[in-house]
């Protein structure tokens, strides 16, 4: 496995064109996080890690598995869902307290 490092958001900003020189050149793995959490990750561009999709991934479950029900179930039960701001009648990303001003 490739070296892989960590930054946090604010290091890897002020070190962006290093960082991307480093992944590009010396092939290793870069992680950015916020507060300590993993939000990113920066890989070389032909980096087999990077292109797998969980798709892509056969023989785990079997065709009728009730897995594939629950998830179509929480997937129908999402398109009926409406956010509570358009429920408030609040245009989104105003608060109801500015909404006279």
């Amino acid at each position: 496995m490739k070296e892989q490092i960590s930054f946090n958001i604010a290091e890897a900003k002020k070190r962006f064109s290093e960082l991307i020189g480093r992944v590009a050149v010396g092939g290793i793995s870069i992680v950015i996080t916020r507060r300590g959490r993993p939000m990113a990750k920066l890989v070389p561009w032909n980096s087999p890690e990077g292109s797998g999709h969980l798709g892509d991934v056969k023989g785990w479950l079997d065709e009728d598995d009730s897995f594939f029900a629950t998830v179509d179930e929480i997937v129908k039960s999402r398109s009926k869902h409406a956010p509570r701001a358009l429920l408030r009648g609040t245009p989104p990303g105003r608060s109801s307290r500015n909404r006279g001003r």
